[in-house]
């Protein structure tokens, strides 16, 4: 107990403001995500299976912001900063593995997305044991991430034009704002200033936290 204390007293606050930031948004998004996770899950009665699916999504997106947060706001040790971000990075896999066989639920339908629930998450599982091999480089993940909605944006747009499923122009436009966010995060020189200066990584979060918005409108749509 005594060095747990020992160990909380000596976090400090990082002095980058740019990082500071980031981590404020961090927070954010794992306060968004987290009360979006409680939202679809009770909204979801009537496909109770989809609302359990993509409350695990927002849920694991909750957990990796929250990390995200103490990786981004806190001086660590660098071991304590690796193994944050191997959390991380197996959180965002599996995020991105939920909302694959979320859009395949969608598109073709329960019985089609069962099947490819153990697939998706493979590949999340490959997408994080890849991050251990080249630890250093986010380029894997935004790959990785632009597939998968790269994907999903063509079907959610199909559904829309052909009035298919209630939300799906809600979800594409959400997609689409999720990819802008994508491209921001790559531009690693990027800093702007908004009261407080936000680098790649915190604009990235303020775009991610509109988008989030948008997806679960077309989610609630599409449960009702």
């Amino acid at each position: 107990m005594a060095m747990l204390k020992q160990g909380i007293s000596s976090l400090r606050f990082i002095d980058n403001p740019t990082e500071r930031t980031t981590a404020g948004t961090d927070l954010l998004l794992a306060i968004q995500t987290a009360s979006w996770a409680i939202l679809i899950y009770n909204a979801g009665d009537s496909a109770p299976w989809k609302a359990t699916l993509w409350a695990t999504a927002f849920s694991l997106m909750a957990l990796a912001a929250l990390l995200g947060t103490v990786a981004h706001g806190f001086a660590l040790a660098e071991t304590n900063r690796r193994r944050l971000w191997r959390g991380l990075s197996l959180a965002l896999g599996l995020t991105l593995a939920c909302f694959l066989v979320g859009f395949i639920n969608d598109m073709w339908g329960q019985t089609v997305a069962m099947l490819a629930l153990p697939v998706a998450l493979l590949l999340g599982l490959g997408f994080f044991g890849i991050t251990l091999v080249i630890p250093s480089t986010f380029l894997v993940f935004i790959i990785y991430e632009a597939i998968i909605l790269l994907f999903a944006l063509m079907g959610y747009g199909w559904l829309m034009v052909m009035g298919q499923l209630a939300g799906s122009g809600w979800m594409t436009l959400g997609i689409l704002l999720t990819l802008l966010a994508a491209a921001v995060q790559t531009q690693k020189k990027l800093i702007v200033t908004l009261i407080w200066p936000f680098d790649h990584n915190g604009l990235f979060h303020l775009i991610q936290l509109i988008a989030n918005l948008f997806i679960l409108l077309g989610l609630h749509a599409s449960f009702n």
